[in-house]
C-alpha cells in the first residue's frame, strides 16, 4: 500500500515531515480517503487528478508538506480556503486529529465530498462551510479566530492575502502553496501585506517525491489586526487587488 515505483512511500514521507512513525490506522485513513476520492471523482469530477499514484503525491504528500511549518508555529486551529476535495486540510487533520479544522468550499458537490470524508473517517472538531472567503472574513465567528489560514492554487498572492489574513489571529500565519513563479507574486503582494496586517514573509521550497516541478510555501506572519474595511465584498479583491 502506498508505494510509488520504489520511491518514497507515504508512510516514509509522513514520518520525515511529522517526526513520528505512521500508524496502521493513519495509513488506513489515507487508503479510505484515496478510494473514496477515486469513486466520487468518477461521478462528480472533483479533481483533475485521477490515478491513485497522483493522489498520493499531488494531494496527500503535497498537503503533508505543511506539517513542519504547523509544528514550528504551534498551529492548533486551521481554516482551509477553497479546499476542493479537502486539500490540504483533511490530510493535515488525519495527521493531527487534535487540529481544529474548518474547510471552506463554495462548490456544493466538493463540499458534500468533504463532509462525507469527515464523517467516514470520524474526524471530530472539523466542519465544512459553503461560502466565500470574503464573507467569512467579515463574520465574527471566523474573523481573526485561527492560528493559520491556508490556500492552494486559489488566486494570486495579493488577492489571496485579502482572503486569508482577516481570518488569522495576531501572531498567526498564512500559508499559500505555490509553484515556481512565486517571487514576483511576493513582490506584488507587499502593499496588500502591509495594509492587511501582515509582517515577515518567508519562502520555503519543498520537495514532493516523483514531482519535478518545484513547490513553495509562502508563509506570512500576522503582526497587527486587519482593518475593518477588509476583506472587501465578494468579488472585489479579485477585480481590484490591493
Amino acid at each position: 500500500m502506498f508505494i510509488i515505483d520504489g520511491m518514497t512511500t507515504l508512510a516514509e514521507y509522513y514520518q520525515t515531515h511529522s517526526g513520528r512513525p505512521a500508524s496502521p490506522p493513519l495509513l488506513q485513513a489515507f487508503q479510505v480517503y484515496q478510494e473514496q476520492l477515486l469513486e466520487w471523482n468518477a461521478q462528480f469530477n472533483l479533481t483533475a487528478i485521477r490515478s491513485a499514484e497522483e493522489i498520493e503525491t499531488k494531494h496527500f504528500m503535497d498537503s503533508l508538506s505543511l506539517l513542519p511549518t504547523l509544528q514550528q508555529y504551534r498551529v492548533h486551529s486551521l481554516i482551509d480556503i477553497g479546499t476542493g476535495a479537502g486539500f490540504p486540510g483533511i490530510p493535515l487533520k488525519i495527521a493531527d486529529p487534535t487540529l481544529h479544522l474548518v474547510l471552506v468550499e463554495s462548490v456544493e458537490k466538493k463540499a458534500a465530498f468533504c463532509r462525507h470524508i469527515l464523517q467516514t473517517l470520524e474526524l471530530k472538531n472539523a466542519e465544512v462551510v459553503v461560502d466565500r472567503a470574503e464573507a467569512l472574513g467579515q463574520d465574527t465567528l471566523y474573523r481573526e479566530q485561527f492560528d493559520c489560514a491556508v490556500a492552494r492554487a486559489v488566486a494570486a498572492l495579493p488577492i489571496l492575502l485579502e482572503y486569508l489574513l482577516p481570518l488569522v489571529k495576531i501572531g498567526g500565519i498564512v500559508i499559500a502553496q505555490k509553484g515556481t513563479a512565486v517571487k514576483e507574486e511576493i513582490s506584488l503582494a507587499k502593499n496588500a501585506c502591509a495594509i492587511l496586517g501582515g509582517g515577515e514573509t518567508r519562502l520555503e521550497p519543498i520537495s514532493i517525491p516523483g514531482l519535478d516541478a518545484t513547490r513553495n510555501l509562502v508563509i506570512v506572519e500576522k503582526r497587527k489586526a486587519t482593518p475593518a474595511a477588509y476583506p472587501r465584498r465578494v468579488g472585489v479583491p479579485a477585480k481590484k487587488p490591493l
